[in-house]
């Protein structure tokens, strides 16, 4: 379980509230190799964003890392200071969000906001990185006179997004990581920038952390597919592997709950509710919702398991 451009070793992320300490995060692992394309799925709330904002380090008060390492390209980003993540932050590693009308900057056009990306990923100025901008713009299909001069809330939401990849990308980064990358657009809009992405990503060989909710963009778009729940990582194969044997409970029930042209059958539902992260349950944390639920269940942190040189699965079924 070791990849050669990453690796995340017992990751553990909290938020401390009012409420009490959110364990965000529970012991993540997880790894990429170069110009690997891997899906990080799951319910809403099972920790996806927050892995990619610690690889990021752009966790903020309440919360923070209290266990674990992050290793890039051998080195382990936990340790070095915010000076020192400027090196990998924006240059190495960027990050695509989720919502990318909120992450542009309202007060400044685009034009500048691609510059200023450039020139931090560069050591340039703002005025030599301005010389390239025209080619990124062009590079995610938009008409870069029309363009530059725009300001955020000029944008459609698929401009938007064009933008985020162009500012993403055009610093040539060893790891990109896209947020839910789609989630806002019409389906027609996102085909094209899933099209785009692919492309672009495809001719720079970028190795890939995609964030999604959609299983079916995750096999067609990803070597991998990683499945996370309640913050745990709960089992990791190849696409095609995992969609045609499931092993964990929770896989099953996601792939199961998919509705399929043509299939006029029930569709099964995952019984119960996300456990609260503020009290979580002991043991395996799906184990409420679980048919298959046992005694060590209750009790024990299943690890993950090996079952092939490219399928790992974290339940205590397949320890006996």
């Amino acid at each position: 379980m070791k990849g050669n451009l990453l690796n995340i070793e017992n990751l553990k992320v909290v938020f401390y509230t009012y409420r009490g300490v959110v364990k965000a995060l529970n012991g993540v692992k997880l790894w990429l190799n170069e110009s690997e394309r891997l899906a990080v799925v799951g319910e809403t709330g099972c920790g996806k964003s927050v892995t990619a904002l610690s690889i990021m380090r752009l966790i903020e008060q309440p919360g923070g890392i209290v266990e674990g390492e992050i290793w890039f390209n051998g080195v382990d980003l936990t340790k070095l200071s915010d000076e020192e993540m400027d090196e990998y932050r924006g240059k190495q590693i960027t990050m695509i969000f989720q919502e990318p009308l909120a992450a542009l900057n309202p007060v400044f056009k685009v034009g500048f906001q691609v510059a200023e990306s450039i020139a931090h990923a560069k050591g340039i100025s703002i005025k030599d990185a301005y010389e390239e901008v025209p080619r990124v713009l062009e590079m995610v299909g938009l008409d870069w006179k029309r363009t530059i001069d725009l300001y955020p809330h000029e944008l459609s939401g698929g401009m938007a997004q064009r933008i985020m990849i162009a500012m993403a990308l055009a610093v040539r980064p060893k790891l990109l990581m896209a947020d839910e990358p789609t989630s806002a657009l019409d389906v027609t809009i996102q085909a094209q920038i899933l099209k785009l992405l692919d492309e672009l990503i495809a001719a720079e060989r970028n190795a890939l952390i995609l964030i999604t909710h959609d299983l079916g963009i995750a096999s067609e778009f990803c070597d991998r597919v990683a499945v996370m729940y309640a913050g745990n990582v709960i089992e990791v194969a190849k696409s095609e592997d995992i969609f045609a044997n499931p092993l964990h409970p929770y896989t099953k029930g996601l792939i199961g709950s998919v509705p399929i042209i043509g299939l006029t059958k029930d569709l099964k539902g995952i019984p119960g509710v996300v456990p609260d992260l503020v009290d979580p349950p002991p043991g395996c944390r799906f184990h409420p919702r679980c048919e298959y639920a046992f005694k060590r269940c209750f009790v024990e942190l299943p690890q993950l398991l090996k079952i092939n040189e490219t399928h790992y699965v974290a339940c205590h079924l397949y320890e006996q």
